[in-house]
């Protein structure tokens, strides 16, 4: 028998596949936002960049800005009654859209 996976990116085949047009490098306007202290952010991660990502668990969700920490940004994130801190780098967050 073959062991289970446990990895930081187990069974993420299609939650962190590009579609076939939008491969490669992401656009530098992704990059250059600046965000705010108190912004609400999406957290949508980009596949094409390991470095900065977040756990696939929180693929989706939407968090809060609370700092930044060299390149990567602080954002707070509810997930069920706790908080979460994750710092996560700009290529995996966009401003939120609701």
């Amino acid at each position: 028998m073959v062991k289970k996976s446990h990895g930081y990116r187990a069974r993420t085949r299609s939650l962190m596949s590009k579609r076939v047009r939008t491969r490669g490098i992401s656009s530098l306007s992704r990059l250059l936002v600046d965000y705010e202290v108190g912004q609400r952010v999406d957290i949508v991660i980009n596949p094409s960049v390991h470095k900065g990502m977040p756990h696939r668990r929180y693929h989706g969700r939407t968090g809060v800005v609370t700092g930044k920490r060299g390149r990567g940004i602080v954002v707070d994130v509810k997930l069920g009654k706790m908080m979460r801190t994750l710092i996560i780098r700009p290529d995996h967050l966009q401003p939120s859209r609701g």
